[in-house]
């Protein structure tokens, strides 16, 4: 007799986010009936765990009900169209199909029910920068009504893959073995130094501003359905390694003081109060890191009269593979995606 569950791939699970895929799918216990791995050809036969990676061919989606996506924008723009034309449902991570018509971009805390309309069967996973601020943002809009974003990222190196990381480790080594700072990059993931530096630009240019910048505020305004709201975006690299971080002041239509405010974020799904400045309680990268929350403090008024705040998320969990899988969770809650397996 078969199992009862459901037969899904991950597509890209060798990289950062692939692998997490894979921890966060046994860690939630969610109902597998058939797990199946997808990379490059270059990829095939490694092992993760008891799992042997598959080289990406079409028939490979013969037969399967989700595949979670991994892979840079020109893979996914090849391959997300394929699994979809086979009856898969295809949750993509990449940035290739945030903004397309009729491909719903989905936080759960924040908008599950656009998942309900799935007419590519197709759908997108946000910038991990935007879901660390969407999260809040959105409980208290709903209560008040936001009006303005201006927001500042700090970054983690892990945001720019396994290169990032790694460049960020090469650097420090060498500071240490000679007591000063990179004088040149150390690998190829950013064009400065890393270690011991900040860099205020994430993306290609785009204009005055980054690519980072422009996905933050498009995503934000698609996922809150306010596609007049105006938002100003800094995006900045800085020497962490997981974990982003973001300071944001909001205005609001309606007044929200920071007492309201921390209330109605306590009861926020998938947001985590830390503000006790005065004990030294508030988000930070090594707190988020590894940990599910949207982590918000710092609530206070500032002087120009906003609603300001300090949030801080897990960018390969909240910000990829942990709402790639609750996106999966929520298809199957709401009995959108039948499984092809019965026991």
């Amino acid at each position: 007799m078969a199992m009862s569950g459901y037969r899904i791939a991950i597509v890209g699970a060798t990289g950062a986010v692939g692998r997490e895929v894979l921890r966060i799918l046994e860690e939630r216990a969610f109902p597998i009936a058939e797990l199946r791995l997808f990379a490059s050809s270059r990829s095939a036969g490694k092992r993760l765990g008891r799992y042997v990676v598959e080289a990406i061919a079409p028939e490979r989606f013969d037969g399967l009900d989700l595949a979670i996506f991994d892979t840079p924008d020109p893979v996914a723009e090849e391959w997300v169209p394929v699994a979809a034309a086979r009856g898969v449902i295809a949750i993509d991570n990449s940035s290739a199909f945030r903004m397309a018509e009729g491909v719903p971009l989905v936080i759960p805390e924040v908008n599950a029910h656009d998942l309900a309309h799935l007419p590519h069967r197709i759908v997108a996973n946000p910038n991990c920068t935007c879901a660390t601020i969407a999260v809040p943002l959105a409980a208290l809009h709903r209560e008040a009504g936001l009006r303005r974003v201006i927001a500042c990222s700090y970054q983690s190196v892990s945001g720019a893959g396994q290169g990032g990381t790694e460049q960020l480790w090469a650097e420090l080594r060498d500071s240490v073995a000679h007591s000063r700072p990179p004088e040149r990059p150390g690998g190829q993931a950013f064009a400065h130094p890393i270690a011991m530096n900040i860099i205020p630009a994430i993306g290609s240019l785009r204009g005055a501003h980054t690519s980072e910048e422009v996905k933050v505020a498009a995503e934000l305004r698609k996922m809150l359905g306010t596609p007049d709201l105006a938002v100003g975006m800094t995006c900045v690299r800085v020497p962490t390694l997981v974990g982003h971080g973001v300071a944001v002041h909001a205005e609001f239509r309606s007044h929200l003081d920071p007492d309201r405010a921390r209330a109605i974020l306590e009861r926020a799904p998938g947001v985590a109060v830390v503000d006790a400045p005065s004990s030294a309680g508030y988000p930070t990268a090594l707190l988020a890191a590894g940990r599910d929350p949207c982590f918000v403090g710092r609530i206070r008024t500032d002087e120009a009269g906003n609603l300001a705040f300090f949030a801080a998320a897990d960018n390969l969990r909240k910000g990829a593979a942990l709402n790639t899988v609750q996106i999966a969770e929520h298809l199957v809650e709401r009995g959108l995606v039948r499984s092809s397996v019965r026991a």
